[in-house]
């Protein structure tokens, strides 16, 4: 009952809002001059065609080629170290990576975009004390790396909890059997911690993916500090412009099943392509 009324309803409603459209007769004033007709593919056809969007498209998807390495890089990096017999105050090391993962993403994105800001930034003035040059993180190319910093802060503790603990599933045997034959703390990563991991590590990249596609409150939030971040930077915020300041919740409803279809077949594509690697190693 909940899935139907907080899932399927709403996602049913805005297919069906999507083959709608608001048709106008005369000058749009009166009773009955503004109503709802059937649209067919006229939406759908617009959103494929419209170059905001495409573009928009284009910059997520150089943004989640900067995010997702890194973030899975860094986690995977973290996990293993805290996996590691070495390591000291684990427990505070965990919080301490996790913790920006509890913040919310807004309140992130406005913590770093004043962090950004050259006037109010205490990195540029340390940078100015020292004769440094002083690069404006909101502006241009590097404001790529600037949202892509925020989603990598703030995702790469909670990646980091889930590879770790499926590392901590592994039995100690294992690496006992390692030591014996002579294998090194980096060759036990190597050869066998990360191995071990792979499905966790897909899980996570799968995860990435799909935030990386949905990305919003990031840009949403450092628009106001910038003039790079248009209205329509994502796919999601072009939506969101549509419905509710433009007016067009027919055509944004369009858009944002293209979105959903399109999260949906990478996803699915993403996870055919790992369970076909996955019955190949098990068939060897």
């Amino acid at each position: 009952m909940l899935f139907v009324l907080f899932f399927a309803l709403p996602i049913g409603y805005a297919v069906w809002l999507s083959f709608r459209k608001v048709k106008v007769s005369g000058l749009g004033l009166g009773a009955g001059a503004r109503r709802e007709v059937w649209a067919g593919l006229e939406n759908y056809t617009a959103a494929f065609t419209d170059d905001e969007l495409l573009n928009g498209a284009l910059r997520v998807l150089g943004y989640g080629c900067i995010v997702v390495p890194v973030m899975l890089g860094l986690a995977l990096l973290f996990a293993l170290m805290l996996d590691s017999e070495k390591v000291r105050l684990s427990p505070f090391t965990r919080l301490a990576i996790f913790l920006p993962y509890a913040i919310p993403g807004v309140v992130a994105a406005l913590l770093w975009g004043f962090l950004y800001l050259p006037d109010v930034s205490p990195f540029h003035f340390v940078l100015d004390a020292l004769g440094l040059p002083q690069p404006d993180l909101l502006d241009g190319g590097p404001l790529y790396l600037a949202l892509s910093n925020i989603a990598v802060w703030g995702g790469t503790g909670f990646n980091m909890i889930v590879i770790y603990t499926a590392l901590r599933a592994v039995p100690g045997e294992v690496y006992e059997a390692a030591k014996l034959d002579g294998a090194t703390p980096l060759q036990i990563a190597l050869r066998i911690k990360i191995p071990m991991v792979a499905p966790s590590l897909v899980l996570t990249f799968f995860f990435s993916i799909i935030a990386t596609l949905q990305v919003f409150s990031e840009p949403m939030t450092l628009k106001p500090l910038t003039n790079s971040v248009s209205t329509t930077w994502s796919p999601l915020m072009k939506v969101y412009r549509d419905a509710f300041r433009t007016g067009d919740v027919h055509g944004a409803s369009a858009q944002a099943v293209i979105i959903a279809l399109a999260t949906l077949l990478l996803s699915f594509g993403f996870l055919r392509v790992a369970n076909r690697r996955n019955e190949g190693e098990a068939t060897r």
